[in-house]
This record gives C-alpha cells, sequence and structure tokens, in this order.
C-alpha cells in the first residue's frame, strides 16, 4: 500500500474511533533514503532507510497530550498501535491541566502536492563521484530518495506532502590535513551543474598547497560564498523572524522589526514555500504559505505559530514550534559568479564559515571562525591559503552599509541533519560581496 493511502486508512479509522468530546491531530512523516558513505573517493558504507512514523495529538476540553509511533508498513499493526496510543492519551489527559495557549485550527483545508521527478540510480552517482574523484582523499555522503510528509485533523483537514531530493556533502582534503567543503543539493541531478561544483572545489585544493598569508586582527574586505553566507544566515533563524523572539525583545533582528535599522536594499528575503522541497502545511495544522520576511532591506512579515498567535493575538501562518524558516529565500543581484574575484580586488575569499554564535545577540553582532578554503586575493587573484581566524561583526553591517553586491547564481542547500529523519528544510542563497569584515583574532 502506497504512503498515502496507508496514512489515509489510519485517519478514517481514527475519526470512527474518538468520541464527540475529543479532537485529534495526526501527522505522518516517512522517508525511504539511500545512504553512501564516501572515503578517498571509494564508497566504504552503503545503506537503505525506509521508515514512517507518526505523531499523535488528543485534545478534549483544552488539555492536549502527544505521542509518537513508530509504523510497521502492515495496515492490521498499524491499527493497533494507533489504538493503544488512543487509549494511553485517554488516561493521560485527566491528568493535565487545560492548556491557555492551545490554539486549534478550525478551518476546513486540503493540500496535495507530489513530486516524482525521477532521480538517478544511486549506482550511477557513485559512479560519477568515483571518476571526479579519482586520486583524491574525498570524504562525503550521499544521501537521496522520496519524504513523505502528511497531515490530518478531526475537523477534516487533510494535508500531503511527497518529493524526491539528493544531498551530496563532501570535502577534498590535500596532504597537508587542510580540506574544501562543498555540497550540492536538489531534486534535479545534473551530470554537468555537479561536475561544475566539483571543479570549483577541486581547483581551491590545489591553492591550500601554497604558502599560506598571515593576516593581523583589522577589517578586510571579502567575498562570502554562499555556503559561508549560510552559516550567516542560519544564525538568524535562531529567533530572528520569530514572533515570540520579537515579543520578548530577543530576536537578533530586534532592530529592524522595531524600525530602529534597516538592512541593504539589496536584502529582500522569503519564506519561500511554493517551488520548495517543504510542505505546505505545518505539523500544527496550518497551511504554510509565501511569506515576505525583509523586503528591501525592511522588515515585513514574521513567523508565527499557534502558541505565539494565542499569546500575542497574532495571526497563525504556519510557522513551526521553533518559529524558524524552513525554505528561506535570499534575491540574487547583479554579480556574475565568474567575475567574483575581479570584483573583490584585494581581500578574503570565504569559502566556509563555522563554529558561529552570537556575541550580542539583541544587537544582532555574531562571532565565527573561517574555516577550510579562506583565501587571500590580491589584484583580482588568489595568492594563497589564511589560517583560521576569527571574526565579530555585525548583521546591520554585513547585509546593511558594508554589503556591495550579491551574486546573480545562487546556491540551494538542503538541510544535512539526519537525526531521526531525514529534513525538508532549505536555503536558497547568493554569495555577497562585503566591503569590511571583522577578524578579532
Amino acid at each position: 500500500m502506497a504512503h498515502q493511502a496507508r496514512f489515509k486508512a489510519l485517519v478514517d479509522w481514527l475519526h470512527s474511533a474518538i468520541t464527540p468530546q475529543e479532537g485529534f491531530t495526526l501527522a505522518y512523516n516517512a522517508e525511504a533514503s539511500d545512504f553512501i558513505r564516501f572515503n578517498h573517493a571509494k564508497v566504504r558504507q552503503a545503506g537503505h532507510v525506509q521508515q514512517a512514523s507518526l505523531t499523535f495529538k488528543l485534545i478534549e476540553n483544552g488539555r492536549h497530550a502527544d505521542l509518537s509511533l513508530t509504523l510497521s508498513g502492515d495496515e492490521a499493526v498499524d491499527r493497533e498501535r494507533l489504538s493503544d496510543a488512543l487509549q494511553h492519551l485517554r488516561g493521560t489527559l485527566p491528568l493535565l491541566p487545560p492548556d491557555p495557549y492551545l490554539l486549534l485550527n478550525d478551518q476546513v483545508w486540503q493540500s496535495t502536492h507530489v513530486q516524482e521527478r525521477p532521480l538517478p540510480a544511486s549506482e550511477q552517482v557513485v559512479e560519477r563521484i568515483a571518476q571526479l574523484g579519482e586520486g583524491l582523499d574525498l570524504v562525503g555522503i550521499y544521501a537521496a530518495g522520496p519524504i513523505y510528509r502528511g497531515f490530518a485533523s478531526d475537523n477534516g483537514a487533510f494535508g500531503w506532502h511527497q518529493a524526491n531530493s539528493f544531498n551530496f556533502d563532501w570535502s577534498l582534503f590535500h596532504a597537508n590535513g587542510q580540506a574544501v567543503k562543498a555540497n550540492y543539493a536538489g531534486d534535479e541531478w545534473s551530470d554537468e551543474a555537479f561536475a561544475k561544483r566539483f571543479a570549483l572545489a577541486r581547483d581551491q585544493l590545489a591553492f591550500l598547497g601554497q604558502p599560506s598569508h598571515a593576516l593581523a586582527p583589522g577589517q578586510y574586505r571579502a567575498y562570502l560564498a554562499p555556503a559561508a553566507l549560510e552559516e550567516i544566515m542560519g544564525m538568524l533563524c535562531w529567533g530572528g523572524f520569530s514572533a515570540q523572539s520579537l515579543a520578548d525583545k530577543r530576536s537578533p533582528l530586534q532592530r529592524l522589526y522595531d524600525g530602529q535599522a534597516t538592512l541593504s536594499p539589496l536584502v529582500s528575503l522569503n519564506e519561500q514555500v511554493t517551488g520548495s522541497l517543504s510542505p505546505a502545511f505545518s505539523g500544527e495544522g496550518y497551511p504554510r504559505s509565501d511569506l515576505a520576511l525583509v523586503v528591501e532591506g525592511a522588515a515585513r512579515d514574521r513567523l508565527v505559530d499557534s502558541r505565539s498567535a494565542a499569546e500575542y493575538g497574532l495571526t497563525a501562518n504556519g510557522a513551526g514550534g521553533g518559529e524558524s524558516p524552513g525554505a528561506l529565500s535570499l534575491s540574487g543581484g547583479s554579480l556574475l559568479q565568474d567575475d567574483v574575484l575581479k570584483a573583490l580586488g584585494t581581500g578574503l575569499y570565504i569559502s566556509n564559515l563555522w563554529y558561529l554564535n552570537f556575541s550580542d545577540r539583541t544587537a544582532g553582532r555574531i562571532t565565527g571562525m573561517t574555516r577550510f578554503a579562506t583565501f587571500w586575493v590580491e589584484d583580482g587573484k588568489i595568492k594563497g591559503p589564511v589560517d583560521t581566524m576569527r571574526f565579530d561583526d555585525s548583521i546591520f553591517s554585513l547585509l546593511g552599509d558594508a554589503l556591495e553586491q550579491l551574486t546573480q547564481e545562487r546556491e540551494l542547500s538542503l538541510s544535512t541533519s539526519t537525526y531521526s529523519q531525514r529534513q525538508t528544510d532549505s536555503s536558497l542563497l547568493p554569495g555577497a560581496l562585503v566591503s569590511k569584515l571583522t577578524l578579532t583574532l
């Protein structure tokens, strides 16, 4: 039985099993994924994971309790597991107080999205990786296959999402221990696009063998590649657009949303659900739509889950419990990728950042380390690698007055997290040329 039919059968049974006083929400999560681990450009481990689970919420008189259960794929067995879960939650609810911030979506909605664009056979991908990586110390993980998400509630709301995707996360190591980190991900594999991405990493690897360039602390002109910019955006997703964090005055973008500061007019950020690999509904049962978070440097929408909506009198817009973007998109600019080094002139080419944290959260200050392929560039030419250094700078500078250009080309990044299951979170980002980045040590 197909995943959607399997889920629908369990929903139908639950409708018949609950009492008129009871309500429920049911969220379905499943995947059928190939995982292939590489070392020295050869397959060292390969496996296939097929799993499905439910998150079941029972509601009665303002009380609610949740329970997660693993599904077997056998309809009778799974129905029995759901029945046991129902009895368990019925015994739990009387022990709980009513939840003052429980805000259920009582609208009846239907949403179905099935993307079945075929992916290449994993054997074909392995062969391509082996060809391009021959003779290199390549390590990485390739994950691919369909991901399924479903939602249903007692009032008749029903959502289904199904999409194929792949994610190859790899590094090329130099004999001196340094490395170039790279990623290629999406829902449509292209040998040409992968070869181009691989060639960039291989070219950067050659520069790692040159003598390193020592830099003193100070401010430097810099280019942040999409992967480096993704780390900065990831920090902003820690409450930056969250209605809860903004109401509590803990958002790193507090000054932006309070109208005390702006970003560069080049910056337009969206929660771009349409066309992404994320479902068009939340696990709470609210439809998700595209949101304009920042428009030409000015704050616009914020992410609101049901609890924030109840607490602050807002309208829920499908945000998850952490009120973090699930399909973040930054509009591109006019700088062509082939012209990046020329436009940079003299300064830092930063491929990756890591170990980021807030140095002053409410002021929007971020600190972190350069990582792997960071190069010193003079007159538009790479001179050599730069040793790892710490930066500390304000998002209102990096994406504000210091931002000169964004690249026209953008890079899609899918979450590499596989804790419990593969994720659907994504970001679509350009590279950023900034006039100054502060290195502290």
